[in-house]
């Protein structure tokens, strides 16, 4: 073993004169142990928030989207497909028309509801709406009851409306778009063009997009918006929801920037997820001052070691040890110290995360109003490394101003002040 690290290792564990010294340096090691621990516990638990609102986000946004650059939507997407479905990391292709309509009853029509309309594909459908059905099967279809329309079951229920027991003879509802509405109000004496719809499924999801997104046929999305052979655009479903960047490269080396987007998950959501994030390193920074004090510790207890050890490192420089390995020896120590107490802090931590994302013990505070009972939890270990570089960097970095202070001791003077 390097007589440098066997010396730093001794001066941290053994008996000392001044008992001052241990405590402080105990104290280090336990503020370094608690600001890991924390941070851990902390980062993980902000991880597992964010997969959780990203998962349910990307259960009815796509992992990747492509859509006219001048809004006007894509003539032909049958190439598009083709395009898209090259990729190997692209396992769900479908075009879908998107848009607002007045939603009105034919049974009560004093109620009516402003609302999105999304036309899809139910050929080419992957969506976790469909497999959301609480009542009826999706269905948009057009047959012979008429065209079909999904609902949330929230927006059912403040209608009153009922899909039907085996998708038909649910109830009538009818749609007004945009662009008819406009008609009616430049022709106020013609009748607006309304589509009509069986109400055939209703699905449950997330309260917020249930109450205002209602699903019908790719075709009748064409009829009722005017889009002709258009559509608004084309979603994208992956095998691996992290590829969507390289997804996304893939595209826009192909797809010319002056006619097509293309935006991943998160540039669909990006100031949530950027929110999130901020919070995630500015809850870092702030439980990462735990370890900074814990670092000031250990300048003191350093200092007051090289104040107690100056004869012996006097006469360390006496038998030909240079100033550059008596400051490498109190670097060493303080990496001693960072080591051991990010090495305790990283069991603590992990081993709370782990029994947290186990068994679910912490529970969240009137959880019936959540979609999850408990704190989720998601380790990643770019953060635990970076969490045990940083303690141990900032312990070394303490180091500094005590090895310094020890390499400008002299050996003669030492030895006679001490004797």
């Amino acid at each position: 073993m390097d007589y440098r690290l066997l010396i730093a290792r001794r001066y941290l564990v053994s008996r000392r004169r001044i008992t001052l010294i241990s405590v402080v340096s105990g104290i280090s090691v336990a503020g370094v142990a608690l600001g890991v621990a924390a941070l851990v516990v902390v980062l993980s638990v902000m991880n597992g928030f964010y997969d959780t609102v990203r998962d349910l986000l990307v259960s009815y946004d796509p992992h990747v989207r492509i859509e006219a650059a001048d809004g006007r939507g894509i003539d032909q997407p049958d190439s598009l497909l083709a395009l898209a479905r090259l990729n190997p990391h692209v396992v769900a292709a479908a075009p879908f028309i998107e848009g607002k309509a007045l939603l009105t009853s034919r049974d009560l029509a004093d109620v009516n509801r402003l609302v999105v309309v999304r036309g899809v594909d139910p050929t080419a459908l992957d969506s976790a709406v469909a497999r959301a059905v609480t009542a009826g099967r999706f269905d948009v279809a057009r047959r012979a009851s008429g065209a079909g329309l999904v609902m949330g079951r929230s927006l059912a229920v403040r209608m009153s409306l009922v899909p039907g027991p085996t998708g038909e003879n649910g109830s009538r509802v009818a749609l007004l778009s945009a662009p008819a509405l406009e008609r009616t109000l430049l022709n106020p004496f013609g009748l607006p063009a309304q589509q009509v719809f069986t109400l055939r499924a209703t699905y449950e999801l997330d309260p917020a997009y249930d109450d205002d997104h209602v699903f019908i046929g790719l075709p009748e999305a064409q009829r009722l918006f005017r889009l002709t052979d258009r559509v608004t655009g084309i979603d994208l479903r992956l095998d691996d929801v992290e590829a969507a960047a390289a997804v996304q490269r893939h595209l826009r080396q192909r797809l010319p920037a002056e006619r097509f987007t293309v935006r991943t998950w998160y540039d669909l959501q990006p100031s949530l997820y950027s929110v999130m994030q901020l919070e995630k390193w500015a809850a870092s920074a702030i439980l990462t001052l735990i370890i900074i004090v814990a670092a000031f510790n250990i300048v003191g207890a350093l200092t007051m070691i090289v104040m107690e050890k100056r004869r012996d490192l006097g006469a360390l420089q006496a038998m030909g040890a240079s100033r550059r390995d008596v400051a490498r020896i109190f670097l060493l120590e303080g990496l001693l110290v960072g080591g051991l107490g990010a090495g305790i802090g990283l069991a603590l931590g992990l081993g709370l995360a782990l029994l947290q994302q186990t068994t679910g013990l912490v529970k969240l505070a009137e959880a019936e109003s959540f979609i999850i009972d408990a704190y989720p939890v998601a380790i990643r270990l770019f953060d635990v490394a970076v969490v045990t570089v940083v303690a141990v960097g900032l312990c070394v970095l303490a180091a500094v101003y005590p090895a310094r202070r020890a390499a400008t001791i002299e050996p003669a003077e030492a030895v006679r002040s001490s004797g």
